[in-house]
Formats: structure tokens, sequence, C-alpha cells
């Protein structure tokens, strides 16, 4: 059965049907073509030609042109409509030009580095041109890197390489950097919050090295769809860029389907998972043999989707091992086993975290299903996109879960289909990101008396303040009019652009011969592999025997459990400083920087299919204390005897609107839901007032809390139609929460507070 057959059978199947919100259709477009400019090599015209690239798309020839009069561009257009030509063809035409001259090629993921060297290695082979392409990142071998820091024309990295194994060691790539014409930044909508902060840093000090050996690169940019490509991409490489975003591919039929669960206890608003519904809709996919990509929005997600799918087509003698999970975590073989097998056709169906929403080559899928709103419009469009790569007719399936967010798009498809995409917010000047690469840029050149870190109209006034201070510090050192490096550490190591934290845990598997299963984040770890957690990985699960986190590991061994676990944190707030304020009639808003400490107190065990709590456990690990920037929306004092409530009920409804606030938040900000935590307090410390804070998950913030400063207005009214629109009486976790977290008369409340806050 093919998939316009498997479609007609879910529109005359009432029970699916009884559940879909919206089901829309957009229609194929033909390609728009232009010619290729004169300019271009003849070699790599014909070479192009003869692999089926007659033409050129128009946004192509558009930024090729711009490319070659010296201009920065970002091509925004969405996926498979041939982005990589507009900065290949441009690139690879210049060095065929003069083969003295370098690029360097960035990509958010060495998963995409290795996609993408192959590509260009395809068609300088084809051209047999001595032009020499390296993938240089960790995987590297130390036999192959001298031969690519002094022969390679193009060098294809990522961010985390050139920051740690490129800067600091730039005297070994003087060839590099004296002939440096192109820096290509791939899926630029990526870096955004800390690590598009951490980014526009590493250009500065990438800048400053190529200002050194005399060169002035172009950056040839591409995103995926923001509200704000401009600016964003201006943002990290300080420069002025040209829009390219007149898309001119062609695109096959897709159908993009809205589906709410069935509500199974209406009382208390609770739906059926959205799991085990987007494993009811993949058997319609898998079943006819239409290869299918579901999301799922955590690591334990996709290994229980993973899971249950396997389970359940068991009887398909043809699905054998055809059904892979796929998220961080998984060693770089077995991911790269499991892309080359979706290329291939082998695998059928793969269940993956947003790992696989970038655009890595991952073959001709027809069919997505999204388990859970993705949290941003922009990312759910890269994951729809996902399907349908060129111009046969594919389906996008988002499948909402019982979340805030979920509801309020899945009750609201004008919103969702009409509303224009984030913006991606980055902030470079983070003071705690940028003294750090500052650190790092003076250890590889020393800074001047008169110069400033930044580029241009971007460059900081403060500089010589915080060179001063790392003097007073001892960490550099003024002499010769220039401030040195002179600490022993190398500071790059200590850096990570990517979280708080720049280390791993190692999870060791002592089932049987002692082996390394997989890597979690320092962070979360405590969350994930605490003493008796039950990890997954691959369908299987693990006990975790022991977390050692001075030595970071944790040692685990195979159970058939029936059970996952859930972690609770308990967290407290003190704020450092007010940036901003602002009073309205019955309170105030405000910004600022604070103190948060955390610690995972207990655990829950949910059993597998019923998701029913069966016990619990106490997780006994140290605090972390992070200090970061909040958003905080205050109420006036006498609140509570203006609204006739007890001390509980206020407690409930204030409980209630953090709730619904913290998953309202992200869609006013391109950031994922996880990034922002909500603490309710009945009287803060601080305020002495009832205060809502919600403050960022990372050291010093990235901008987010501002921008939700800015938006208030528009996020308490989708906080107040989101409850009002819900159908349960007291409180769910559509909404408000469920009852028994936020009491009989929580939902009320909070919906009363929102009113106040006009």
């Amino acid at each position: 059965m093919n998939l316009p057959q498997t479609l007609e059978q879910l529109r005359n199947d009432h029970n699916f049907m009884h559940n879909v919100t919206a089901w829309k259709c957009r229609h194929a477009i033909d390609a728009r073509y232009e010619n290729f400019p004169a300019s271009i090599d003849l070699r790599l015209v014909q070479s192009l030609q003869k692999n089926g690239i007659k033409k050129l798309y128009t946004h192509q020839a558009q930024a090729i042109a711009k490319v070659l009069t010296g201009e920065n561009v970002v091509v925004v257009t969405p996926t498979a409509s041939g982005k990589t030509m507009c900065y290949n063809i441009p690139v690879i035409n210049s060095l065929l030009h003069n083969p003295e001259a370098r690029a360097i090629y960035l990509f958010p993921t060495k998963a995409l580095s290795q996609d993408q060297m192959h590509e260009i290695h395809g068609i300088v082979t084809d051209m047999q041109v001595d032009l020499k392409v390296y993938t240089f990142d960790g995987d590297t071998p130390q036999s192959a890197r001298k031969a690519i820091r002094s022969a390679g024309h193009i060098v294809v990295s990522n961010p985390d390489m050139l920051h740690q194994g490129i800067l600091p060691h730039h005297t070994l790539w003087i060839k590099l950097f004296e002939n440096l014409q192109y820096i290509v930044l791939d899926e630029i909508h990526h870096y955004r919050g800390v690590f598009g902060s951490h980014l526009a840093n590493v250009i500065r000090r990438l800048r400053r090295i190529c200002e050194f050996y005399g060169s002035n690169p172009q950056f040839i940019c591409s995103s995926a769809t923001i509200a704000n490509p401009k600016e964003h991409a201006e943002k990290i490489i300080e420069a002025p860029v040209t829009l390219i975003d007149d898309n001119g591919a062609p695109r096959g039929e897709k159908h993009f389907i809205l589906y709410n669960p069935p509500i199974v206890n209406a009382e208390l608003g609770i739906r059926a998972s959205s799991v085990k519904e987007s494993r009811k809709i993949a058997r319609y996919f898998l079943a006819a043999n239409i290869q299918t990509i579901i999301f799922a929005r955590s690591r334990i997600r996709v290994e229980i989707l993973t899971k249950y799918l396997q389970e359940m087509m068991r009887n398909f003698n043809n699905l054998k091992n055809r059904i892979k999970g796929y998220r961080g975590g998984y060693l770089p073989n077995e991911r790269r086993a499991i892309e080359k097998g979706l290329r291939s056709g082998e695998i059928l169906c793969v269940v993956s975290t947003n790992a696989l929403e970038l655009g890595i080559d991952i073959g001709e899928l027809h069919a997505c299903i999204m388990s859970g709103y993705a949290g941003t419009i922009a990312s759910s469009w890269q994951q729809a996109g996902r399907a349908g790569r060129k111009t046969e007719t594919s389906v996008a399936v988002l499948v909402a879960s019982s979340l805030p967010m979920d509801q309020y798009i899945i009750s609201n498809p004008d919103f969702f289909f009409g509303r224009a995409v984030e913006e991606a917010i980055i902030d470079p000047n983070n003071l705690l990101i940028m003294m750090s690469h500052i650190k790092c840029a003076a250890f590889e050149l020393p800074f001047r008396d008169d110069e400033k870190f930044g580029h241009g109209d971007y460059a900081i006034d403060a500089t010589r303040d915080m060179l001063e201070f790392l003097e007073e510090n001892e960490v550099l050192h003024h002499a010769g009019g220039k401030f040195h490096w002179m600490a022993e550490t190398y500071p790059a190591e200590a850096v990570s652009l990517r979280s708080a934290e720049n280390e791993n845990v190692v999870i060791i598997d002592r089932t049987g011969e002692e082996r390394v299963l997989g890597e979690i984040d320092y962070v979360t770890a405590p969350l994930y592999v605490h003493q008796d957690a039950i990890y997954m990985h691959g369908t299987e699960t693990y006990h975790v025997d022991r977390f050692d986190r001075d030595r970071k590991k944790a040692y685990v061994h195979a159970v058939d459990s029936d059970y996952y676990t859930d972690s609770q944190v308990k967290s407290d707030l003190k704020v450092l400083d007010i940036l901003q304020h602002e009073h309205f009639k019955n309170g105030g808003k405000a910004v600022g920087e604070v103190a948060v400490t955390s610690v995972p107190t207990m655990y829950k065990k949910i059993r597998f299919r019923t998701h029913e709590n069966v016990g619990w456990g106490p997780i006994e690990v140290p605090e972390i204390e992070l200090q970061t920037t909040a958003f905080w929306l205050e109420f006036s004092s006498g609140i509570r005897e203006k609204l006739a409530l007890s001390q509980e009920e206020l407690g409930d409804g204030l409980k209630g609107l953090a709730n619904i606030l913290s998953h309202v938040a992200p869609v006013f900000v391109m950031a994922d839901p996880s990034d922002f935590i909500a603490l309710p307090k009945v009287r803060s410390p601080f305020t002495e007032l009832s205060t809502i804070y919600i403050y960022e998950r990372y050291p010093g913030g990235v901008g987010l809390s501002q921008k939700l400063f800015n938006s208030l207005g528009q996020l308490l009214e989708t906080a107040r139609v989101l409850i009002s629109q819900c159908g349960c009486v007291n409180g769910c976790p559509s909404c408000v929460g469920p009852v028994l977290e936020i009491g009989d008369k929580g939902k009320k409340t909070a919906l009363r507070l929102l009113e106040l806050a006009k």
C-alpha cells in the first residue's frame, strides 16, 4: 500500500478522525530555475550537470551571485531545498581559480560534518582536480592531522573543534588562516541560547586570528525558517548580511495532521498517552511498508516508544530489526549505522529525539510522527520536513501530549498554521560566556592595550576593564603594552559551548564483561543515573548500581524491569540584582539576576504501559547552585484578602499559574520548555509579595528572561485562553496541572490572578 492509499484509509477511520483537530494539505509546487552564472568554472558546471543538476534553483543562483560579489549571505529555505549548493559552488569555484585559497565549513554536529564532507568530496572526485577536503573533529586520527593543517583546502569541522582544537593551536594552521577566504556556517537556527552565544564569541576569536594573519573571510550562512534570520546571522558574525529567502525548489504534496488523543477521564481532563497514540498511528504506516520517523521529546520517551513499537510489530516478519531508537548518548558507531540503515531502506522506522531534526542525510522518508509538540513552531516544521524531501507526497502527524502548550496548539490550529515562526535569541555579551572566551583569546594572542574584543560596531567597550580584572586575578600579565596569558591551565578545555558543564558521566555496563554503554552530561546525570534508577538504552533496561559523581561514572547492569524511574527536584531562589522593573495596577514585573540552589530529592517508579506510580525512593546527591537570570511576576500586598482566599488556596493558584506560564513561555522565545523553570512563592523573601519566578537554566542567562519581560501581555493572554478553553473542571495536566497538585480551586484562582495581572 502506498502513502495516498494509507492517508485515504486514515480519512475513513472514524476513531482516528474523531481526534483530528486539523488536516491541512499543502499542494505541490514546481521548481523555478536559473542558469549557472557565467563566471562558474566549466569543469564544475559539467560535473554538476553529469550528476543531474542541469540548472540552479532561483535561491541558489541568487545566493551564488551575491557571494561572488563579496557579500556575506544567509540562505533561509525549507529542508531539502539544496542549500548546500549555495556554498559548495562558490567555494569550489574559487578554489579552482585560486588553489591557495582555503575554506572552513562549520556544522553543529559531527554527524552533519561527516554527511556534508562526503557530498563535497563526491563533487571534487568527479572533477578529478587536486582539491583536498578533510573532516577535522575529535575522531580524526593524529596521523592525519598534520596533512590536514598543511594541505586541506576545505576543512569540515564543528564549533567545538574550532574552539578547542584549532584556534588555540593557530600557529600550526598558518596556511589556513593566511588564505582563509570563506567560512560556512550551516544550520544557524541551531545556534541559539547558550550554544549560539558561545559560537558568536568563538567567531570573534576566529576573526581576531584571521586579522593577525592578514585575511578577511566571507561568511556564507544557511538556516531553516526563523523569524529573524538576518538579524541572527549578523549578531553571530558581527557584520552585514544579505538575506536570500526566495525558495525556488520544488515541493511535493504535504499533509499536516493535528491529532489530540481522546480524553480518558473527563473530570480530571486526562487524555490517552501521546506515546501510546503515536504507536497506534505508526502502525498504519509501518504495516504499509512506509518509511517513518517518529520524534519524541526526551531520551526516555525514545526508548519507551521504540520498545512499544518493536513489541507491537513482532508478528510482522519483514519488520524484524527494522525499528531503531536514535538519541544523544548512543556511541558514534551506533548512530552512524542507524543513519546508513535509513539511507539504504534497511531500517523502516526510527524513533529519535531532536538529534535527527537537522539535515543529516537519512534518505527519502515519507511519514513523520511528532509524539508531542517540539516546543517551537520552527522546530515542528523542521521535524515535519524530514519526511517528503523531494517531490513525493508526504505526511506529518503532530500527536499532542497533555501538556498545556500541546493543548493550546492542537486546539488553536490557526495559531500554529498562521503564526510567524519564533526568533532565535542569543546574548554574546553574557558576562560569564564572554569572559570565558576573552581568556581563550588571550591564550591565543596577547591583547593590545587599545584592543576591543569583537568586530566593528559590536566591539566591547569594557574589554580593558575585563582584562585588568583578569590581571588582578593573576590570569593575565601586563607588559609591553599588551596583556599576556600567564596561567598554567589551557582555558579552552574548561569551556563547554553547549552547556554549563563541559564534562560527561560515562555509563558502564557490568552485566558481563565491563563495557561503556553510553554517556550523559554531568548536570542532568543525577536525574537519570542516580543510585537505583532504571536507565534505558536501545529499549533495554538497566539498574544503576552506583553513581560515582566524583569520578563521573555510573555503573549499571541489565535487568528485565517492568517500570522506569522519574526524578523530582527541590529548588530555592534568591534575587541578587534587579535589572528592570515595572509596576502595574495590581503588582509588577521584573527581570534580574538570581541564585538558585536545587537538588534531586526522590524518584518515582512508573510502570510501563499503564504509567501508574508503583513506588518511590530517595536520591542522595549534593545540591547544585546556579547563578542565572530570571523574569518574575509579582502581585500587590493584600492580594489574598482582595480575592478572599486562604493561604493554601493562594498557594495553589500561584502554583497552577506558574505551571502554565512555564509551558507557555517557550512559544514567545525560541527555546525548549526545559530552558525554563518556574518557581511560585506565596511570600517571596525578596519582594515580600506573592511572586512567580521563571528562571533560565543556564549560568548568567542568555536573554530569554528579557524577552519574557517584554512579551508579558501576550504571555498572560495565551495562558488565559488556554485555561479558559480547557474542558476540565478544577485543573488537569493540560492547563494548570492536576488537582492533586493544585487543589480543587487552583484553576479558578489562577484565572482570577491572571485577571488582576492585566
